[in-house]
């Protein structure tokens, strides 16, 4: 099969052009009867849409791809490296859903040999060309679908998936069962092969229907990045003796660190509820993979700090806890909420960042209400007290991590 790979014209034409308006580009078609330019501006999008995702690949001018939307839909640098630790480094690993082939790159420079599966052949092609451009020399690309080639399989010691999530007119989807391929039913065969098998499904998925229907389950990684949920990260163990799996809490910060927060859902529901009376000096705010797993009551025994509601997930106390792994803000004022107040705030505050936490309005309906403009350094939280009493709590962020 030909390789799909950019001519050195082509990466001197992307190089001269990146900056360039790509829809006036492709009108401009006729300009360059020499140049496939529908080709060249989808590679000039693909590449604006990792460049900050995908630092190093994006400094690559020989990568290739063989659409825009893979790009969009593959795996950040932080969370492909991250996985890195999830798989043993004498493992002959196979890659049942190739995709642009972001996780098998990063993958393969850990594991002794990859096996990378990919349905379509312009994937494959483009695959190719990148694991060759990259120098990675320990992969195996096979054109074919997951099912289909199970059989032909050499041995192999794990299984990594990520089920296609977009259905039809491009509608996502969440569900094991509405993924191709269907993770569920796949399963059986590959037990046959290898005992671990590492699924990376929606950010959206519902975490607790997830484990229900994936007993093998023996950790689940939430990855955020920038206190973004981006995915979650199922790792199964074929007969696997272990009682309940970890959940393990990551965010990826953008000075490059790292807030963990590991747990079992058996510690949260044994873990007592620790209210505030009030509002204290400090309010903190979860991260995403937090809220995503609902390390909720954890969170406020592990840090040392009381929520402000059992449905809130906003926490506080008198002293500074530094380390907390999310958002910490600084209070300058607790006000009561009413209608009237709505009137007047925005002599006080004519501007503000605003969230919502069990609150019974959204941010769109405070903002028409009190007339306060989005953005500056004043932080609002519309919120809800333990005792029931609905607030605006006003504050400064002390932590510039985020």
């Amino acid at each position: 099969m030909a390789m799909m790979k950019l001519s050195e014209e082509e990466i001197r034409f992307i190089e001269d052009h990146t900056d360039d308006d790509l829809m006036r580009l492709l009108l401009s078609e006729a300009k360059y009867p020499d140049k496939n330019i529908p080709f060249l501006v989808m590679q000039m999008a693909a590449r604006k849409q990792i460049k900050d995702k995908l630092p190093s690949w994006y400094a690559n001018d020989r990568l290739v791809f063989p659409s825009r939307l893979s790009a969009e839909q593959c795996s950040s640098e932080q969370t492909a490296k991250y996985k890195q630790q999830l798989v043993d480094s004498r493992w002959t690993l196979c890659d049942l859903t190739g995709g642009l082939g972001v996780d098998s790159s990063f993958f393969a420079q850990k594991v002794k040999r990859l096996i990378y599966v990919e349905r379509f052949a312009d994937y494959c092609e483009a695959a190719r060309n990148n694991f060759s451009a990259l120098n990675i020399n320990n992969i195996e690309v096979i054109n074919a679908h997951a099912a289909d080639y199970l059989d032909r399989l050499p041995e192999v010691d794990a299984f990594y998936i990520d089920p296609a999530r977009r259905g039809e007119s491009n509608k996502r989807l969440f569900a094991l069962s509405d993924c191709e391929p269907d993770l569920l039913s796949l399963l059986p065969q590959l037990w046959q092969y290898a005992s671990s098998v590492i699924a990376k499904l929606s950010p959206m998925a519902d975490i607790h229907q997830t484990l229900a229907l994936l007993p093998d389950a023996v950790a689940v990684h939430a990855l955020s990045v920038k206190n973004e949920c981006k995915e979650l990260i199922f790792v199964l163990r074929h007969d696997s003796s272990m009682v309940e799996p970890d959940i393990h809490c990551i965010n990826f910060l953008s000075d490059g660190s790292m807030e963990t927060f590991r747990f079992t859902f058996g510690e949260e529901q044994g873990a007592p509820l620790l209210l505030a009376e009030n509002v204290g000096e400090y309010l903190y705010e979860p991260n995403a993979a937090i809220l995503k797993a609902g390390a909720f009551k954890q969170t406020a025994v592990r840090m040392n700090v009381s929520k402000l509601h059992v449905s809130s997930h906003l926490y506080t106390s008198k002293q500074l806890v530094s380390d907390f792994p999310g958002r910490i803000f600084q209070v300058r004022e607790v006000i009561s909420f009413s209608s009237r107040l709505c009137k007047t705030l925005h002599s006080s505050i004519p501007q503000a960042n605003i969230t919502v936490r069990n609150f019974p309005l959204q941010v769109s309906e405070i903002r028409k209400r009190t007339k306060i403009a989005e953005g500056g350094d004043v932080y609002l939280f519309a919120t809800t007290l333990s005792h029931d009493e609905k607030v605006f709590v006003v504050c400064q962020k002390v932590s510039q991590k985020h």
